[in-house]
């Protein structure tokens, strides 16, 4: 077994070790800090003596182990100390069940930031170290550790059990789980800060996780419209970027290049989630991912289809980015006058007060109306408003393009 199957292995199993340890013993913070040892001592201990025939039994059994070392340290209850030593590490008899949908429950309980909601889902359901987190969203270490234990003391002051909410509160943490996954697969797609555009494990562990809901959740409509819409914008992640790095829009993409299993999976799952008797905003965006899919060429694109959509999203999950999304499709389907009429609509909403993404997107309208004065201020203000050195390298280039007209 290679390296990357030990490390796809080991991250499979590690919500499923969590969840029954968890279960078993409570103590989801003991518990996290145990799993990730006995993880720790499968990357160090298989690739040498092989895997056991019952791995998840092995990392149940050394897991718990090292919450008995841990409750001793605590000087926990003799009963419950003992409970669980033995000799060896012999494998256990491990429940034949998966209990990843708690264990995001829980990593999103609504006691924490997102931002807690995010890192703590990584850590207990994704398996990735706490520095490979801080990697990722561009922090120390320590920030992202204290992050984490904080997270995890406000679980267990809140008294959460685990067990999945009933009712309405199920549906709301489940809302809030899917919006933890989408907010780690778009720092994937397009980081928020750094010189890289995007970070293609960051996204590709999102889908995992949403993988994971879906064969739990597969009759949900937005489950599955979350990874349709994760797989057919991570299928153009290629033509995203040119040799250097530099970003290439939507509109000059090589289409070529799109990853076509990944558009056929997610463009079947669009149309599965829409057959559902109720829409969500994950089901209509995913369908508007399935729409560009669909058009071999960007002329080919059903730009009406488009705007349809997102006005329905629009009036379904009203947001600032769904209406600057909508006004380009306008600008596409009735030209940049009227694009630029609905942009003008947003600039008393504080939320996009000098926000990058209307900036350019008012300088690309600009540029198409023929006001060259205004579409250079406005990518130049663009570039400086982004923490992206990808997106700032366009914008800029963008500008220059134009000054040398």
């Amino acid at each position: 077994m290679t390296a990357p199957d030990f490390e796809d292995l080991l991250r499979d199993l590690t919500p499923q070790v969590l969840g029954t340890l968890v279960r078993r013993h409570g103590r989801f913070e003991g518990c996290e800090d145990a799993v990730q040892e006995a993880v720790l001592a499968a990357s160090v201990q298989w690739p040498e003596e092989g895997v056991p025939d019952n791995p998840r039994g092995w990392l149940v059994t050394v897991a718990a182990r090292r919450l008995v070392d841990q409750i001793r340290r605590d000087h926990a209850r003799r009963e419950r100390e003992t409970a669980t030593t033995a000799a060896e590490v012999v494998p256990e008899e491990v429940p034949d069940t998966d209990d990843t949908l708690l264990l995001l429950f829980l990593c999103c309980h609504p006691s924490l930031t997102a931002a807690s909601q995010t890192a703590l889902t990584l850590r207990a359901v994704g398996g990735l170290t706490t520095a490979e987190i801080a990697r990722a969203f561009l922090v120390p270490e320590a920030t992202m550790a204290a992050r984490i234990s904080r997270a995890k003391q406000r679980i267990r002051a809140a008294g959460s059990s685990f067990a999945l909410p009933e009712g309405a509160e199920r549906e709301e943490r489940l809302r809030v789980v899917l919006h933890v996954l989408y907010l780690i697969f778009n720092e994937g797609y397009t980081a928020s800060s750094g010189s890289e555009l995007h970070r293609a494990d960051l996204a590709q562990e999102a889908i995992r996780l949403a993988r994971m809901v879906h064969a739990q959740l597969p009759e949900d409509g937005e489950v599955t419209g979350l990874l349709s819409l994760m797989l057919l914008t991570h299928a153009r992640r290629a033509a995203r970027t040119t040799a250097a790095g530099d970003l290439v829009p939507l509109a000059e993409q090589d289409r070529s290049t799109w990853e076509r299993d990944l558009l056929d999976e997610g463009t079947a799952l669009a149309k599965a989630a829409l057959a559902g008797p109720e829409l969500g905003p994950y089901q209509l965006q995913a369908a508007i991912a399935a729409t560009h899919a669909d058009a071999a060429t960007a002329e080919e694109t059903d730009w009406a289809q488009v705007h349809a959509l997102y006005l329905i999203l629009e009036r379904i999950a009203p947001n600032p980015m769904v209406t600057l999304n909508r006004a380009v499709a306008l600008a596409e389907r009735d030209g940049p006058k009227a694009g630029l009429a609905l942009l003008a609509t947003l600039d008393g909403d504080q939320r996009m007060a000098g926000h990058h993404r209307l900036l350019s997107v008012r300088a690309h309208l600009l540029e198409r109306s023929g006001d060259r004065a205004g579409a250079y201020d406005h990518y130049r203000r663009a570039a400086k408003a982004t923490a992206s050195l990808a997106e700032q390298r366009f914008l800029e280039a963008r500008a220059r393009r134009l000054r040398a007209q």
